[in-house]
């Protein structure tokens, strides 16, 4: 019942007075499905990018932290191939942060602050840290190119809303999850470390 109410007040907010850059609906009209897109901030690597992710609410929310995870394929530290995201507050403590104070749009407004300001002391894929820390000019190359190849404005732009329509039907958690593994090939594997959950 508190999940309910508290999902109804949060969406209800998120639509009319969403954060800059930030969108979320339901899917399927099932509250505890959702998606949420983010646009890559100005002077980063992610600029111009439209970003989507998966949002789902478990059963003991707002005790338990929404599972967020990338649906678009980003070249980032803290965000594995399989869009996974190393945050503290999207786990319980003690080795995270989460709080039932927090809401949805805290945790989306963070994940759009940790794409401009990566964190590589705490990554997922040591790799892309290594190359963020002691290459930035080569990591800022890599993260422009995997955004105009997956995540451009401009292919959207140049869809017709048909197939538009259709994209965001094929975009299901099984047709995703090809998309990262596709994008999982093009990076070492070797450099990579699982997301602890709590």
């Amino acid at each position: 019942m508190q999940r309910t109410s508290r999902l109804k007040r949060e969406l209800h907010l998120l639509t009319t007075e969403p954060p800059p850059g930030i969108m979320l609906w339901q899917n399927k009209n099932r509250m505890d499905d959702l998606q949420a897109q983010i646009l890559g901030g100005a002077n980063t690597p992610y600029d111009k990018g439209v970003f989507n992710l998966e949002v789902v609410v478990p059963e003991r929310y707002p005790f338990e932290p929404p599972k967020i995870r990338f649906l678009t394929p980003i070249y980032h530290p803290n965000i594995d191939s399989a869009g996974r995201i190393c945050l503290d507050v999207l786990r319980l403590p003690p080795k995270g942060a989460w709080r039932p104070s927090l809401n949805i749009s805290t945790l989306l407004t963070s994940i759009q602050l940790l794409m401009g300001e990566p964190n590589p002391d705490d990554p997922l894929m040591a790799d892309i840290s290594s190359e963020y820390k002691y290459n930035k000019e080569v990591f800022i190359r890599n993260a422009k190119q995997w955004t105009e190849k997956y995540a451009s404005q401009q292919k959207r732009a140049s869809k017709t809303p048909d197939e538009e329509v259709t994209q965001s039907e094929a975009s299901t958690p099984k047709e995703s999850a090809i998309s990262q593994k596709r994008k999982g090939n093009a990076i070492s594997r070797k450099g990579k470390k699982p997301c602890l959950d709590s």
